[in-house]
C-alpha cells in the first residue's frame, strides 16, 4: 500500500511539536544508550543525507510495517516504497520549513539509483563510520514492531534534528508597520506558542522597556533567566523595576494556574523577605483561583499591593497609550530580546511564522 503523504506530514508535525516542547524543557526522549551513540554519529557527519534518509525510513516504518525500508525505489519490488517522492513531498519541505539545516536537493542523490541500504555500497560512501551507524539504526527499525517503540525512535530522531537547529542561525522576520488590530492576534499567537515560559517574560519585558524609554524614566529593569531560582539570584520576581536602591515594583510572569498556595509561597519567599510593597502577577485571569484573590486582599490589608494582570490586555492597553513612537520602541525591544543567542531557535521560527501570518491571505 502506498504511503499517504498527508498523513506522513501530519505525523512529522505532531511529533516535532512534542520534541520541541521537550527541548525547551531540557527533557530528551528516552533511548537505549547504544542507539544514542549511533544517532550521534549520523548527526556529527557532514553527509546530511544519512540522517535525512533515516528520517524517511523511520516515518515509512511507523506508517506501514509491510514496507521494506531498505528499498527506497518502487521498482525494487512489492514491499519497496517511493523514497524520492516521500522526500520531495514531506521530508525536505518539513526540514526547510522548520529552518533545520538540510540538503537542498533530494537526499537519495548521494546514492546510486535503485540503491539497497546494506553493506554492499559501503566502500563508495564518503563517511564509512557514519554509514555503518546509519545501517545499524536501519537494522534496529527493521526489528522493532511495537508501535510505541517505533514512535520513541522517531521522537528521538526528531529531537536530534531539533538540537541540530539550535546550532544554526535563524534570521528574524522584521516588523515593518503593524496596526493595533494586528497586534491582538500576534500577541495571542505568541502567548500560546510553547516556549517554556520565555515568550510571556519577553513580551512583558519589552513592554516595560518601551514605557521606560517613551516616558524617559530613570528605571533599572532587572530580569532573570528562565528556571533560575529566585532565592539563589537574590531578586523578588521574574522582573524587578528599581529606581536607585528603591524597588518600585516586582513582577512574576506565569502560564500556570495561580491558587492560594502559590500566592502564600510567593509572599513568604519573595515579597516579605525583599520588602516589596507593590507586586504584580502577570497571569491568564481564567487560571486565577478565587482563593488566590482573597489571599491577596488579606496582604493588601497589611500594606502590600499584590495585583493580578492579564498579560495581553495590559500590553494592548500600553501600546494604545504610548502611540506610534512607543510602539516602534516596543517592536525594537521585542526583536532585540528575541534575537538573543540564548533564545531557542524554535521560538525564533515560530516568531517568523506568526509575522508571516499577519499578511497571509487564504
Amino acid at each position: 500500500m502506498p504511503i499517504e503523504y498527508d498523513a506522513a506530514l501530519h505525523t512529522l508535525e505532531s511529533s516535532f511539536k512534542t520534541v520541541e516542547t521537550r527541548l525547551l524543557a531540557g527533557e530528551p526522549p528516552s533511548i537505549e544508550q547504544p542507539l544514542e551513540g549511533l544517532f550521534d554519529k549520523i548527526f556529527e557527519t557532514i553527509v546530511q543525507a544519512y540522517r535525512e534518509t533515516l528520517l524517511g525510513c523511520a516515518l515509512a516504518r511507523f506508517l506501514d510495517r509491510s514496507i521494506n525500508i531498505r528499498l527506497p525505489y518502487v521498482n525494487q519490488g512489492p514491499n519497496a516504497f517511493n523514497g524520492r517522492t516521500l522526500d520531495e513531498r514531506v521530508i525536505n519541505p518539513f526540514l526547510h520549513r522548520h529552518r533545520i539545516p538540510a540538503s537542498r536537493g533530494p537526499y537519495l542523490a548521494v546514492f546510486r539509483r535503485s540503491v539497497r541500504f546494506d553493506s554492499s555500497i559501503r566502500e563508495g560512501q564518503r563517511d564509512k563510520k557514519a554509514y555503518d551507524a546509519f545501517l545499524a539504526l536501519i537494522g534496529t527499525l527493521e526489528t522493532t514492531h511495537e508501535n510505541a517503540n517505533i514512535e520513541r525512535f522517531l521522537d528521538f530522531l526528531l529531537y536530534k534534528f531539533a538540537q541540530l537547529r539550535e546550532s544554526a542561525e535563524v534570521r528574524l522576520a522584521r516588523l515593518q508597520r503593524i496596526s493595533m488590530e494586528q497586534y491582538d492576534p500576534l500577541i495571542s499567537a505568541l502567548l500560546t506558542t510553547p516556549s517554556g515560559g520565555r515568550l510571556p517574560v519577553i513580551l512583558v519585558l519589552a513592554t516595560l522597556r518601551a514605557i521606560k524609554d517613551f516616558f524617559d524614566q530613570d528605571w533599572e529593569i532587572d530580569h532573570q533567566g528562565i528556571n533560575v531560582a529566585d532565592l539563589a539570584s537574590g531578586v523578588g520576581g521574574d522582573i524587578t523595576v528599581r529606581r536607585g536602591n528603591d524597588t518600585l515594583f516586582a513582577a512574576e510572569i506565569t502560564e500556570r494556574p495561580v491558587d492560594r498556595a502559590r500566592v502564600v509561597a510567593t509572599f513568604n519567599t519573595k515579597i516579605a523577605p525583599n520588602g516589596i510593597e507593590d507586586y504584580l502577577f502577570f497571569v491568564h485571569l481564567n487560571l486565577l483561583a478565587e482563593d488566590a484573590r482573597l489571599q491577596a486582599e488579606r496582604y493588601f490589608a497589611q500594606g502590600h499591593d499584590l495585583n493580578f494582570v492579564e498579560i495581553k490586555d495590559w500590553i494592548i492597553m500600553v501600546l494604545i497609550t504610548i502611540g506610534k513612537r512607543g510602539r516602534t520602541l516596543f517592536n525594537q525591544h521585542l526583536l532585540t530580546l528575541l534575537d538573543e543567542r540564548t533564545v531557542p531557535r524554535s521560538i525564533k521560527v515560530a516568531w517568523n511564522e506568526h509575522v508571516a501570518a499577519l499578511t497571509r491571505t487564504e
